[in-house]
């Protein structure tokens, strides 16, 4: 019989630690929540008092009213572990990693002296490069990831996206929509022989300076279709 993982924290921890984590990034975050279920019931209330079905109303209102605050609860959380993450080295991968689908992603294939990286994802796209940092640093850097990919996977479609504040980025909030919404160039059989190809590829640089982000529940996207 499987018995469960002691450093592993139980449901109700798990949403206990969140929740602080909105509370910390936003004071009336966890107020919002309530408020939203709160409204939900009301309105629903109303409504069974205006077609004299009350009861049957009360009854479909809190299961409504559970599933917007539950809805609204994950998206204050999404935005509080993005507001984290902003400005760590290695951000990006983080999020990146929080896919969901037949995505891989390597982590700072590249870095320069100013701790700007690459990150590599293969997916249904096809092969795709993550930059952090400034534009006017990492646009040479994704030049020379990308030609030193194309090597490898011949014929493969490489984008490439900065990930970042600057004109022309990509916040780090919308990294992961961004991606999911390239086209799909690549079945599940093609993507997994570019995984097997790039296995080959070596990192061309050291490991950035400082910890990269680890252990942080980044909310996962929207499956693969």
């Amino acid at each position: 019989m499987a018995t469960a993982d002691p450093e592993k924290p139980g449901r109700i921890k798990q949403l206990r630690m969140i929740a602080q984590i909105i509370k910390q990034a936003n004071p009336k975050g966890l107020p919002i929540v309530f408020l939203s279920a709160v409204a939900t019931l009301a309105v629903a209330v109303v409504i069974g008092v205006v077609i004299d079905q009350l009861i049957y109303s009360i009854i479909l209102g809190i299961m409504l009213a559970f599933t917007v605050g539950l809805v609204v609860f994950g998206q204050l959380a999404q935005r509080a572990q993005y507001s984290i993450l902003h400005g760590q080295t290695g951000a990006a991968a983080a999020v990146l990693q929080g896919m969901r689908g037949n995505w891989q992603v390597t982590p700072a294939i590249a870095v320069n002296r100013d701790q700007d990286l690459i990150h590599l994802v293969v997916g249904a796209p096809g092969v795709v490069l993550v930059s952090e940092g400034p534009g006017n640093r990492v646009a040479k850097m994704l030049a020379a990831e990308k030609k030193r990919v194309a090597r490898v996977v011949l014929g493969v479609e490489i984008y490439d996206i900065q990930c970042g504040d600057g004109e022309g980025q990509v916040p780090l909030g919308k990294l992961q929509r961004h991606i999911m919404k390239l086209p799909r160039n690549l079945k599940k059989p093609a993507a997994n022989e570019v995984k097997d190809r790039l296995r080959s590829l070596p990192k061309n640089m050291p490991m950035p300076k400082g910890p990269m982000p680890k252990g942080a529940r980044v909310p996962r996207g929207p499956k693969t279709r």
